[in-house]
């Protein structure tokens, strides 16, 4: 299993959650993000925009938005 990242840059982390489907929505002091969902629901995601997030805090917005970790790993390696 591979090791998930402890001090993400934002950059990346934003990436990533772009090629799982989300849009960047508004960018302040924190970041919102959106997945259009195919029953016409959306997911909401919110961040902090700092240079860098912590796991833990990626963990709790992975499980928030209802995103597996190998699933998220995948899309942080490719981006």
């Amino acid at each position: 299993m591979a090791k998930f990242p402890v001090d993400a840059p934002i950059r990346k982390v934003i990436k990533s959650f772009e090629s799982l489907g989300f849009r960047l929505v508004r960018e302040g002091n924190h970041i919102a993000m959106v997945q259009e969902n195919p029953d016409g629901t959306r997911t909401p995601l919110t961040m902090p925009n700092h240079r860098r997030i912590k796991g833990s805090t990626l963990r709790t917005i992975l499980t928030q938005a209802g995103i597996s970790r190998d699933e998220f790993l995948k899309a942080y390696r490719d981006a």
